[in-house]
Order: C-alpha cells, then sequence, then structure tokens
C-alpha cells in the first residue's frame, strides 16, 4: 500500500463510503480504485487527483496533503546510482533487495537519517 492509497482508504472509511461508491463518483472502475490504494497503480493523474480532492470536499491544507501523498506514492522506484560511489551503487541494490523484510521501526530509522541529511 502507498501512502496517498492509505489515506484515501481512511478517507473513505471515516465517511462510511464504498469502493464502488467512490469509484463510480469519481469516474474510474472499482478495480481501478483497490489497485490505486492498494499500490499497484502507480500516482494518479492530476484530474483524478482533483477529482479525488473535490469528492472529499477537503480544505486546502488537506488537499495539499494529498498531493504530497500522491507525489510520494510511486510503487515501483528506480534509483539512479550512475556517478555515484561505488558504496552508493552497492547501498541501492541492498535497501532494494531487502525493503520487504525492514521493520517499520528500522523503516522509520533510516528515514530519519535521510531527513537529517537533507
Amino acid at each position: 500500500m502507498t501512502p496517498f492509497g492509505e489515506e484515501i482508504r481512511r478517507l473513505r472509511s471515516e465517511r462510511g463510503i464504498t469502493q464502488k461508491q467512490m469509484a463510480q463518483s469519481i469516474g474510474v472502475s472499482p478495480a481501478y480504485l483497490s489497485a490505486l490504494e492498494h499500490g499497484h497503480r502507480g500516482q494518479p493523474s492530476w484530474e483524478l487527483l482533483q477529482r479525488i480532492i473535490g469528492y472529499f470536499n477537503v480544505i486546502w491544507d488537506d488537499a495539499e496533503e494529498l498531493q504530497r501523498l500522491a507525489a510520494l506514492s510511486h510503487p515501483r522506484v528506480t534509483i539512479d546510482t550512475a556517478g555515484l560511489s561505488p558504496e552508493a551503487t552497492a547501498f541501492a541494490n541492498a535497501l532494494a533487495r531487502s525493503i520487504g523484510k525492514l521493520r517499520k521501526r528500522d523503516i522509520a530509522r533510516l528515514q530519519s537519517i535521510l531527513d537529517d541529511s537533507t
């Protein structure tokens, strides 16, 4: 599941809306909406994102948060290490092999390190 998919599911659940109801209202199939929520589809188009924001009738800050989450929700990530050190390439490959085995707290620790380095 992607951060965007998780948020869409939360918003639907809070409002008691089914995938079928939401899909019909925003003009997509229930299968597409399910795939979007589960991270089997990439980031939604700008137009679809605007329909989702309008559907939930969210305020400015919440709309910006949905946009931010959508931007973070590419389920297939490519890391280009061309021109970087051999260590960077080795780390990127190790992360790709291990990401599914990491615990939430380990991911949070790695995220904290990345946040501190920017």
